[in-house]
């Protein structure tokens, strides 16, 4: 005998014998599978039964590469070391990604071909000891028979993992495109109530906008992770979340973000989010110029110096006009009276309490009140200018 004939571990004989004895037992084999599936999945039996017919076309390219193997050995056969053919390999990948989309299991599908796996080597051990083949074609087949159910089990798993990831990322799109259409202004009932369906997300009585200082890379960080139930803002100059707020308390948001310089929006309904970003992004401002100093900024607790300084140009316009009696002062004698003027306005006149504060004797807040009234002369009596004092130095936390 050659030495390539000695390579040969089966006869041409034998191999016609082992074709036509697994292509007669396929029927037989499926009906087994099938069987054993009802028990555990229903599901998969109820699948064999309407998609026979390709189950019968992979058993068929199963068996050739049986044969394959049985005659050239596991070096030597066709496409040895090779993966699935292609549109075999895209078959198993679509059931994986079907059993995603059905909200099945991988690990059911994987147990399920490892029950075909057992019948069809029962099958195949039988016909190789019937056709007295040897323990070298034996152990040649228990190989081969292995191998292809790992090789469309990778294939499944590639095809679930995949549409996993495009469904995590489809949902993650459509929860940014929900976010965008509740901060535009633009959306109406119907069509939030449409996208929140196609996003997952159940529109909460109340929420709240939580932006991050995108400098600090912590508060994004927690930002980004606050959760499923929020909607992520992401545009170039802010990094944020829509939160929803049960019962319009923010204490755990709070917790999450302590010590992060992020900005906590004032509770809200969803159609008032347009408002409600505005109002966060003016915060996160005056808290970046150091008006506002929490960790987080609460703009609950902040609406009063939120409104005085939300215009810079405007604030600056009415503090000059209000200190406009000063200017001719030097700059340290000016200063010391805006100080008192503040105290004064803040205190109500209280000059015990503008002593405490300012850390000076009765004496010379006397001395500075009576300066004021020189410079200022009846406007320190007007409710009107009072009130425009009050607003123009009382927020001027700069």
């Amino acid at each position: 005998m050659s030495e390539s004939q000695s390579e040969i571990p089966i006869t041409p004989e034998a191999l016609d014998q082992l074709s036509e004895e697994l292509d007669a037992r396929m029927p037989d084999l499926l009906d087994e599978v099938r069987e054993l599936l009802a028990a555990e999945w229903p599901d998969y039996a109820r699948y064999l039964d309407e998609h026979r017919a390709e189950v019968a076309e992979v058993g068929v390219l199963f068996v050739h590469r049986l044969l394959d193997l049985a005659e050239h050995g596991p070096q030597h056969a066709h496409g040895a070391g090779e993966d699935l053919e292609l549109p075999t390999q895209l078959v198993f990948e679509q059931v994986g990604r079907q059993q995603l989309q059905e909200g099945q299991e991988l690990s059911d599908l994987l147990a399920a071909y490892q029950v075909g796996a057992r019948v069809a080597w029962h099958h195949v051990a039988e016909t190789a000891l019937k056709l007295d083949l040897g323990s070298e074609v034996l152990a040649i087949l228990a190989e081969a028979v292995f191998a292809f159910v790992d090789e469309f089990s990778t294939a499944s798993a590639h095809g679930y993992v995949s549409e996993q990831s495009a469904s995590s990322a489809a949902r993650e799109r459509h929860r940014e495109e929900l976010a965008e259409l509740l901060l535009s202004g633009r959306s109406d009932t119907i069509a939030v109530r449409l996208a929140a369906e196609r996003a997952g997300w159940q529109v909460p009585g109340d929420v709240a906008v939580v932006l991050a200082d995108p400098e600090d890379a912590r508060a994004c960080g927690v930002v980004e992770h606050l959760g499923h139930h929020c909607l992520p803002i992401r545009r170039d100059d802010a990094t944020g979340a829509i939160v929803p707020l049960p019962g319009g308390r923010a204490d755990r948001l709070i917790s999450a973000l302590r010590d992060c310089r992020a900005v906590i929006g004032h509770p809200l309904t969803v159609d008032l989010l347009p408002a409600g970003m505005r109002i966060a992004r003016t915060a996160l401002r005056l808290r970046s110029t150091g008006v506002l100093r929490g960790s987080p900024v609460i703009v609950a607790e902040e609406l009063d110096t939120i409104i005085a300084n939300r215009d810079e140009w405007l604030l600056d316009t009415l503090r000059r006009q209000v200190l406009q009696p000063l200017l001719e002062l030097p700059d340290s004698k000016r200063d010391r009276l805006v100080e008192t003027l503040r105290s004064w306005l803040w205190h109500m006149g209280d000059r015990h309490a503008m002593a405490d504060e300012l850390h000076i004797h009765l004496q010379t807040v006397r001395y500075r009140m009576d300066r004021l009234h020189e410079v200022f002369g009846d406007a320190l009596d007007s409710p009107r200018e009072r009130a425009r004092m009050y607003l123009a130095l009382t927020w001027d936390d700069r």
